[in-house]
């Protein structure tokens, strides 16, 4: 999974791009928990990019993004956000997979 290094970089990747955005963070250990699975849930859904979005880094975008717990997930197609999956609470797997398959049914 490619890190995003600006908010520029972020707005082109989401402007043109159909990709996953996973804000997350070193120090939370429920991103650590997941980082594991991720690998292989890229793997099952390459119609996606996929992109880290460290928190810290990005707080303002977070803000303006309503981004309030992490890990979250962000899914774009052609310029516009087409489903989330945000909130504070740790992510199974199978809810990552249930996300993602309910995005890419909207492509």
């Amino acid at each position: 999974m490619e890190k995003i290094k600006g908010i520029e970089e972020f707005r082109e990747i989401s402007s043109n791009e159909t990709a996953i955005f996973l804000f997350s963070a070193d120090w939370c250990p429920d991103c650590k928990a997941i980082e594991p699975i991720m690998p292989r849930v890229e793997a099952d859904f390459p119609v996606f990019s996929f992109y880290y979005v460290d928190r810290d880094e990005f707080i303002d975008l977070c803000g303006e993004l309503d981004i309030f717990g992490i890990p979250s997930f962000i899914a774009y197609s052609n310029g516009k956000e087409i489903d989330r999956f945000v909130s504070k609470d740790r992510k199974t797997q199978e809810e990552i997979e249930a996300f993602l398959s309910k995005a890419e049914a909207q492509l």
